[in-house]
């Protein structure tokens, strides 16, 4: 027989769950409210203390209410820290397989893809999401098998919230730690958040691709193209972490790719090609930055990954060598239509000129003994002094070789270094 303080325990856990049953919505968010000063931080047998050991049976209420009314946003912030007190709870491992033996996964999943939803809202689904891929490897793969990457990968690059996008980021970081089965799934799915208009999800994709990289060692294809893309970020904290996993990538199997992929963007496109592209940027759905400019952007900083890699490792500087890097950096020093294009691509190729003797005949012999001069003394002003016929010379580079070069000078009747 229960002793007379259970059974008056018993009495008040019965009185809390018929005052629950019978509220509408306004009482019942006075009571989250409660619930949720009164209770946070708890271990589960303090929860149980608290409910007469009868705590599961308001879980499964505020589940079932989560169930019912999660696509309407009734209080769905309070239910879900409320629930997240449960998950949370040391000691409450029940509490979490409660949870999911009633669809609490995919009930999460699906507040994230509701775009009537409040930022906040998905914010706790997330923070829910995160307490279940923290509990080990099999509830990872149930997220995963849920079809929950797609999910999670879609609210990164959708989101308004910074906020939001960082507990993403978290939650996708231990999708992708000690989970072998599904880790490439992770992977490919924050390489598809890459091509965003998000520099925010851009720069936490990065980021975690850059992690991941330590655990799987190599790198798909599908990564070379949209990681090379990002460069065209006017967002510098953008551009940095795509450079930061370029180096990373250095030492898998898609490095040739990613070299000549930045050695290509290097060369601007033709000028009939930039005027239709400057003619469709003028249309007011399409962005305010016209994409020439876009171009200009990614071919400094193309030339900018190009001397950071070149400087870290003599291999690939050899390799960039032989895949054209040289006239390329020339080009892109004679891109009188963006200053910053000019600077970092003769930073670079100032590298390549004192490492390598022949690089340092080849760029003599394009630009003529004056200029040349010039450029070593000041790699980062020198182009601001140079005229037009040089940087005519240095524009059409790309498609010369150094004997070709001597003959063009010749025909001009005049040497590059010559005013």
């Amino acid at each position: 027989m229960t002793s007379v303080k259970e059974q008056e325990a018993i009495k008040k856990l019965m009185a809390f769950l018929q005052e629950w049953d019978r509220a509408r919505k306004a009482a019942r968010s006075h009571i989250l409210d409660n619930f949720i000063e009164s209770n946070s931080g708890k271990t589960g047998p303090e929860l149980e203390l608290e409910f007469s050991q009868g705590a599961s049976l308001f879980l499964a209420r505020l589940t079932a209410w989560l169930r019912m009314t999660y696509m309407y946003g009734t209080c769905l912030d309070k239910l879900l820290k409320s629930i997240g007190i449960f998950l949370s709870a040391a000691s409450g491992r029940r509490y979490l397989l409660e949870f999911l033996e009633i669809g609490g996964v995919l009930t999460l999943l699906e507040i994230l893809g509701l775009s009537h939803l409040r930022e906040e809202d998905k914010r706790e689904s997330v923070k829910l999401l995160q307490l279940v891929a923290n509990a080990g490897r099999k509830y990872k793969e149930l997220i995963c098998e849920s079809y929950g990457v797609r999910s999670i990968a879609e609210f990164l690059a959708t989101s308004t919230s910074g906020d939001a996008q960082e507990e993403v980021q978290l939650l996708l970081d231990s999708l992708g730690r000690g989970n072998p089965k599904y880790q490439n799934q992770v992977y490919k799915g924050l390489v598809a958040v890459l091509p965003c208009s998000s520099p925010r999800a851009q720069q936490l994709s990065l980021q975690t691709l850059r992690v991941m990289q330590e655990v799987l060692g190599e790198a798909p294809r599908a990564l070379v193209q949209p990681l090379l893309a990002t460069l065209r970020s006017v967002h510098l904290e953008v551009q940095y972490e795509a450079i930061q996993l370029l180096r990373a990538l250095m030492a898998c199997e898609v490095r040739p790719a990613l070299l000549q992929g930045l050695v290509a963007l290097l060369t601007p496109p033709r000028k009939e090609a930039l005027a239709l592209a400057s003619e469709t940027a003028q249309d007011p759905a399409q962005p305010c930055l016209r994409e020439p400019m876009l171009l200009y952007i990614q071919q400094a900083a193309a030339a900018k990954a190009i001397g950071i890699l070149a400087k870290e490792s003599a291999t690939v500087a050899e390799e960039l060598i032989q895949l054209g890097v040289v006239h390329s950096l020339m080009v892109a020093m004679g891109n009188q239509d963006h200053a910053v294009s000019q600077r970092h691509a003769s930073v670079s190729l100032v590298y390549f000129v004192r490492t390598f003797p022949s690089v340092e005949e080849t760029v003599r012999l394009a630009v003529g003994d004056t200029l040349f001069q010039l450029f070593m003394d000041s790699p980062d002003t020198w182009y601001t002094k140079m005229d037009s016929f040089q940087a005519e010379i240095l524009a059409s580079t790309g498609g010369h070789s150094p004997q070709e070069l001597a003959t063009l000078q010749a025909t001009e009747g005049t040497s590059p270094g010559e005013n």
